[in-house]
């Protein structure tokens, strides 16, 4: 028993492939409840099985808020603490400790580093802070769809941030994102005034390819008096850029990702953005160009905003293309082999690396000393 009672709940359908890692990962808890809401497989049986408490009960017409609250009612009363995570996340090992370190009296909720995706290599992808740990019967959830927490009480709260502390996000790639477009549908409906909704619906629009709808509701949220966070904002008009490029309107997704920069000159996004569409223009100066800006930026931001590409190998890999097509191989070279050193078996970066060398001038290859 440690200085807090600590209690984990969750919602799932048909995961009884996560149960054991997901109980492995949660049982430094003092209790877990489940609510599973209409699992076919032996989800039930298996966390059962396992120590986990489940409730089985069908949420119709179903929502994301409605079963987050629905879960969040299970939690025992004498809990201090509510950690909700999903199925399919992990904690690393000795999140407890490093969490009731961090909490104080009057705490009221935690932030903790979350990586939500992993690239192809293993390495992480995008990486945010979450804060979905919360004080007991003091929170609910709104929303149908990208559910946040909201604060029962009067007045302001205290959140901490807990040093060391690392959950990740290993998602089901067969489950479908149907569901998510009539929902944000629904939640900006619902709530019209919320401007972040209004940003995930045209984003969700976007990756739908319905491209009028993307730049309507996108422009919408950024004339929106509420919509004052310059990274979310900065997304919109990267977004906006894209479906106006993939209309052919490539001069109005230019003008979208200069506004994108100036609104965000702290972060890669835009520039690499930009890279990326005058690489397919062939305008090679401009691609080195945007290259060289983005690098000189070298903090990462850790919101969900950050895109994994840009801290990649992409800019080196860019700028190593460019650096070829202007003659300029001593500088690919070096380009291309920093793109290496970050991916190093990537057969397509060492055939950019063998042909380089192919067209560097003997005195290039091997300088004197």
């Amino acid at each position: 028993m440690g200085k807090y009672h600590i209690c984990v709940y969750a919602i799932c359908k048909n995961e009884e492939k996560f149960v054991d890692r997901w109980m492995d990962s949660m049982s430094e808890a003092d209790s877990i409840v489940v609510l599973d809401t209409g699992s076919e497989d032996k989800t039930v049986e298996r966390l059962r099985s396992r120590g986990a408490q489940v409730w089985q009960e069908a949420i119709v017409p179903w929502r994301f808020d409605r079963a987050r609250n629905r879960s969040l009612e299970l939690v025992p009363p004498e809990s201090d603490i509510c950690v909700c995570t999903d199925l399919d996340e992990v904690f690393h090992l000795g999140w407890r400790a490093r969490l009731e370190a961090a909490w104080k009296n009057g705490t009221k909720r935690a932030r903790y580093r979350y990586t939500w995706s992993f690239l192809p290599d293993g390495n992480e992808g995008v990486v945010f802070w979450l804060d979905k740990i919360h004080a007991n019967r003091q929170f609910r959830w709104i929303h149908p769809v990208h559910e946040v927490l909201q604060y029962l009480e009067e007045g302001g709260y205290e959140t901490v941030s807990v040093p060391g502390m690392q959950l990740d996000h290993h998602p089901d790639a067969e489950k479908s994102r149907g569901q998510y477009l009539p929902m944000l549908e629904m939640a900006v409906k619902e709530c019209p005034e919320d401007d972040r909704n209004r940003h995930y619906l045209g984003r969700e629009y976007m990756f739908r390819g319905r491209w009028d709808d993307c730049i309507k509701t996108l422009k919408w949220h950024l004339s929106m008096p509420q919509a004052t966070w310059a990274d979310e904002r900065s997304a919109s008009m990267r977004y906006i850029a894209c479906a106006y490029e993939a209309k052919g309107e490539a001069e109005q997704a230019k003008s979208w990702l200069y506004r994108a920069m100036g609104e965000t000159p702290h972060l890669r996004e835009p520039y690499m953005e930009m890279a990326a569409l005058l690489y397919r223009q062939q305008e090679w100066e401009g691609v080195l160009f945007m290259v060289l800006s983005a690098l000189k930026i070298t903090e990462r931001p850790l919101s969900y905003i950050s895109e994994p590409e840009a801290w990649g190998t992409a800019p080196y890999d860019y700028g190593a293309i460019a650096c070829y097509w202007l003659g300029n191989y001593h500088r690919a070279l070096q380009m291309v082999e920093e793109a290496l050193r970050l991916s190093p078996d990537n057969e397509r970066l060492q055939d950019n690396r063998r042909r380089i060398l192919a067209a560097m001038p003997p005195f290039e290859k091997h300088p004197a000393i």
